[in-house]
């Protein structure tokens, strides 16, 4: 597996038409420690921090800026990568077109020990496409969210390599395989190329810790109903999906979702929904407190087998737009992630490898925080990863950090993003 919007009306006709909901009592039960009631990931796929705010960003490459107000406060990509070359222009075309090496020894080789000048030359998966930028226009909304919220210029890929491998640090904090190795035991395993299929029982995942304190959690996932439906078999293509192939990207891939790897959570109804019962639940009063969301691949800006950025933007945006207009809306911190940089170049070096798992980091990946709990226009300059958005929702609903024994004891918080007025607590940083 190598994979590792279309306009609102077209998205999910649930998700765009934004009734009145009726009147109830949306976060009954226990309350979180700070005035975050929901929160809400949205993961894109693959593209690093230059390819999207390398000209958002307009401070000098190489600056490093203590501000915290704005685009001039983050580093502008530089006019050249190490060998001298020029961007290429990251537009539809080019996206949809072109789908970059991005296993882990590539990228390690790419990086060459921080060095990062191995993506365009000197490397055997180098490429002077891997070194682009998306034209202001066409990520022009992902800048009025960060304008809007707060945006994180150190925010890194939890591990060099593939989807699968880092979406694993969403669960449970650390390396579990490396690149897209493993298929979950669950609903649409057969129907992608990966070998293993495997379940950890042993593991807890911090919706573990989230249910065991007495909060709620759930997945939406784009396509799930459909593949539930075809199962054993494999579920069709979408005809709206471009690349019209009856697998990745135009079907349900389970190996995206961390969750199903787990025994608890493996096709468990009450924590693997469909996408369109997302808006069901914001109109009816029982979005769950976490909440993770996944679209079917063409939706996720992956690049390559003819996948649109333009695509993906208007379907975050059909989805921020439906949490915003709900019940759940003053209550939510929504977080806009990716799972990782798909093998463009970045001009930031990442850290030293995590020392939980010995896994070396790859690049920045593109992080926003939203909602009225984000500082507005600012940009945080400290080192995150998904293990941070793990050490926040332990933070928020179990009062402790560290349960999972992995990098929810080390990764920095998610305080530098949120604004403590709204919070009505100051989230650590550290």
């Amino acid at each position: 597996m190598s994979h590792r919007g279309y306009a609102c009306a077209a998205v999910v006709c649930a998700l765009c038409a934004c009734a009145s909901a009726p009147a109830a009592t949306p976060d009954a039960g226990r309350a979180a420690r700070s005035n975050v009631q929901h929160v809400i990931v949205i993961s894109q796929e693959n593209h690093s921090f230059d390819n999207y705010f390398g000209r958002y960003c307009t401070a000098p490459a190489g600056s490093n800026p203590a501000c915290t107000d704005g685009p001039a406060c983050c580093e502008a990509a530089p006019a050249t990568e190490p060998s001298g070359a020029s961007p290429t222009a990251l537009d539809d075309a080019a996206n949809a077109a072109y789908d970059p090496n991005h296993s882990a020894n590539c990228e390690n080789d790419e990086m060459n020990g921080g060095r990062m000048d191995r993506f365009v030359t000197g490397a055997s998966c180098s490429d002077p496409r891997n070194w682009a930028i998306a034209p202001e226009p066409l990520v022009a909304p992902y800048h009025a969210f960060a304008r809007e919220g707060a945006l994180a210029d150190r925010y890194f890929q939890a591990e060099s390599g593939s989807t699968s491998a880092n979406d694993m640090h969403f669960a449970v904090a650390r390396h579990v395989f490396t690149d897209n190795t493993v298929a979950p035991m669950a609903v649409g395993a057969a129907c992608n190329s990966l070998s293993p299929q495997m379940h950890y029982a042993s593991q807890r995942t911090v919706a573990d810790l989230v249910l065991d304190a007495g909060f709620t959690f759930a997945n939406y996932i784009e396509g799930y109903a459909e593949a539930t439906a075809a199962a054993p078999g494999c579920a069709q293509a979408r005809e709206d999906c471009p690349a019209r192939m009856d697998t990745y990207p135009c079907t349900y891939d389970s190996s995206d979702i961390p969750f199903q790897y787990y025994p608890r959570f493996t096709d468990n109804p009450t924590y693997m929904r469909d996408f369109a019962q997302l808006q069901r639940d914001l109109d009816g009063g029982s979005l769950p407190h976490v909440v993770f969301i996944k679209s079917l691949g063409y939706h996720t800006e992956h690049p390559g087998a003819r996948t649109r950025i333009s695509d993906g933007v208007a379907w975050v945006q059909a989805v921020v737009r439906a949490i915003r207009a709900s019940r759940y809306g003053a209550r939510s911190l929504i977080l806009l992630t990716y799972d990782e940089g798909g093998g463009y170049y970045d001009h930031v070096a990442p850290p030293a490898a995590s020392a939980v798992d010995m896994q070396p980091y790859g690049v920045r990946i593109p992080t926003i925080a939203l909602g009225p709990f984000a500082r507005r226009n600012t940009v945080s300059h400290v080192p995150m990863e998904h293990a941070s958005i793990v050490k926040f929702i332990e933070w928020n609903y179990t009062g402790m950090t560290g349960q999972l024994g992995a990098r929810d004891a080390t990764a920095n918080n998610l305080g530098s993003l949120l604004d403590p007025a709204a919070t009505g607590v100051a989230v650590p940083e550290r």
